[in-house]
C-alpha cells in the first residue's frame, strides 16, 4: 500500500494514472480547505472523520464511505488516531459516480475491495487484467451503496449563524441555541427543517456517531448529548438509525 507519513505532502493531481490509492495512520490532523481535478473516495478502518463542504457537514465513522467529486472544495478533520484511506479517480471515471457529495454504507465486500486498490502500487495498470476487473467491481459496488443521512445541511438563518461557525463544536446544544437565540426549542427546531430539511435531533445523532467512533462510552456520549441515561441514549440512536449502537458499528 502506498503510505504516507502524517506531515507528507502529497497532490493526486500530480500523478499520471486514473486511479490512486494510499493509506495513513493520522492524529488530531486538519487537511485544510482544498480541491482535487479527480473525484474521492474516503473512508476509514477505524476512528471517525468528519467533512465539511460549502454549507454541509458530514460525519464518516467505518461503516460508511464518503464520495466527493471531482472539483468540490472540502475539508477533513480527524480527531485522535484514524487509520485513513482514500481511493483517487481521475474525471473520466468519476463521471460514472454521484456527480453531488454522497455517504454511503461499506459493505464487506466493497470495504475488502477498497482495501486492495488502496494497496496496489501507483503504476498499476487499470485497464487490464485483475486490477480492471477490481475497479469494475469497486464502481459496481458505490453504485449499489445506500445512501446514509449523515450528511447534513449548515442552516443559514441569522440567528443562527453566530453559534455554527466554529463546525468543530457542531451540534451546538439546544438549550444552549434557546439561550443565545431567544427563540423556544419548537422555533428552533422550524428553522433547522425549514433551511435543511431535517430537524435538529438529526444533528444529535451526528454527533453521537462522531463520540462512538473516536471510543467514548455509552455513558461519555449520554452525558455530553444531554440524555438522562445510557437507556435514553440508547433508545434514541436506535429510533434514529433502527439497531442500537453497538450493532451500528458491528
Amino acid at each position: 500500500m502506498p503510505w504516507l507519513k502524517a506531515d507528507s505532502p502529497f497532490d493526486p493531481d500530480q500523478l499520471d494514472t486514473p486511479v490512486i490509492g494510499i493509506g495513513a495512520l493520522l492524529g488530531n490532523h486538519d487537511s485544510g480547505l482544498h480541491r482535487h481535478r479527480c473525484g474521492q473516495l474516503l473512508f476509514t478502518q477505524r476512528g471517525c472523520t468528519r467533512i465539511t463542504l460549502d454549507h454541509q457537514v458530514c460525519m464518516l465513522p467505518p461503516t460508511q464511505v464518503a464520495w466527493i467529486p471531482p472539483g468540490v472544495e472540502h475539508r477533513a478533520v480527524m480527531q485522535q488516531t484514524v487509520d485513513y484511506r482514500s481511493v483517487y479517480l481521475d474525471q473520466t471515471l468519476s463521471r460514472q459516480l454521484p456527480d453531488h457529495v454522497q455517504v454511503m454504507s461499506v459493505s464487506s465486500l466493497l470495504r475488502a475491495v477498497l482495501e486492495s486498490i488502496c494497496e496496489a502500487p501507483f503504476k498499476t495498470d487499470w485497464h487490464h487484467g485483475k486490477p480492471f476487473h477490481l475497479l469494475s467491481l469497486c464502481l459496481d459496488e458505490i453504485a449499489a451503496a445506500p445512501a446514509q443521512p449523515m450528511l447534513l445541511p449548515l442552516p443559514v438563518d441569522r440567528r443562527l449563524s453566530p453559534l455554527l461557525e466554529n463546525l468543530e463544536q457542531l451540534p451546538p446544544d439546544l438549550q444552549t441555541l434557546v439561550t443565545r437565540v431567544g427563540a423556544s426549542d419548537r422555533t428552533i427546531g422550524r428553522i433547522f427543517r425549514r433551511e435543511t430539511g431535517m430537524g435538529y435531533q438529526q444533528w444529535r445523532l451526528l454527533r453521537a456517531v462522531e463520540l462512538l467512533a473516536t471510543g467514548r462510552s455509552l455513558d461519555c456520549c449520554a452525558d455530553e448529548l444531554g440524555f438522562a441515561s445510557d437507556s435514553a441514549f440508547i433508545a434514541f440512536f436506535k429510533g434514529m438509525t433502527g439497531c442500537t449502537p453497538r450493532g451500528y458499528f458491528k
